[in-house]
């Protein structure tokens, strides 16, 4: 693997999809989120289902990775829910095979062991867990590789804060990601602005937002007054 750049892998696997009847329902919604995700947020492979209810992607930046995993969450229906392991490390793209991407290296393998652990805590006290990272053995410690254990303690508290949001809330949260005015968040609700604001408080939008922008870029932006 010497010479590979250092990038960011993710895999994404759907949560309980097996439980669902409708296969041919549960495949579309996926694939309908998986590409509402890459046209919010560049890869440099864009999320592409593989085997099973699995998907992949590879990403410059840890911050366009654990974007994607959030708006993944809040692409999917209501029935269906998406668990992420983030890895970064060195990874070699090895083409299409028949079940889509195939990709190798430390990074790749840092990525499925992330989605493995996360997927063993859910069945422990973290069940609301959904996104998992690790750094894999042997790379340098950079400014754009957060440390794992900040990671993952917002990702905890993070996966909390969005598993316990009403449909509503996590269609606000989302209007917001895209950069959406609370005005024409309300318009779409049948709300007012106000109300908006409101919800995004109440429901912990904002300190989802805050939060990503702390550990990301060690600021957080004051939040647009109603209407705005």
């Amino acid at each position: 693997m010497t010479g590979l750049s250092t990038r960011v892998t993710m895999i994404v696997d759907l949560v309980g999809s097996r439980r669902h009847a409708d296969r041919v329902w549960v495949h579309r919604a996926f694939t309908d989120a998986l590409a509402a995700v890459n046209r919010s947020v560049p890869a440099e492979q864009p999320l592409e289902p593989t085997v099973g209810d699995e998907a992949q992607a590879r990403y410059a930046t840890v911050e366009q990775a654990l974007r994607s995993s959030l708006l993944l969450r809040l692409e999917l229906p209501e029935q269906l829910d998406a668990r992420t392991g983030i890895g970064v490390g060195p990874v070699q793209h090895l083409g299409h095979g028949a079940v889509g991407l195939l990709q190798d290296g430390p990074g790749w393998w840092a990525a499925r062991d992330a989605i493995n652990e996360a997927k063993a805590r859910e069945t422990g006290r973290d069940r609301t867990l959904r996104t998992w990272y690790v750094v894999a053995d042997g790379v340098p410690r950079a400014p754009e590789h957060p440390d794992p254990a900040h990671v993952d303690a917002f990702l905890l508290l993070r996966d909390e804060i969005v598993s316990g949001m009403l449909p509503r809330s996590r269609r606000l949260l989302r209007g917001v990601l895209d950069g959406r005015t609370q005005a024409d968040l309300a318009d779409e609700e049948g709300i007012s602005a106000s109300a908006v604001s409101q919800n995004l408080r109440r429901s912990g939008a904002y300190a989802v937002l805050h939060a990503h922008d702390l550990l990301l870029h060690g600021t957080v932006l004051t939040p647009p007054a109603p209407g705005q």
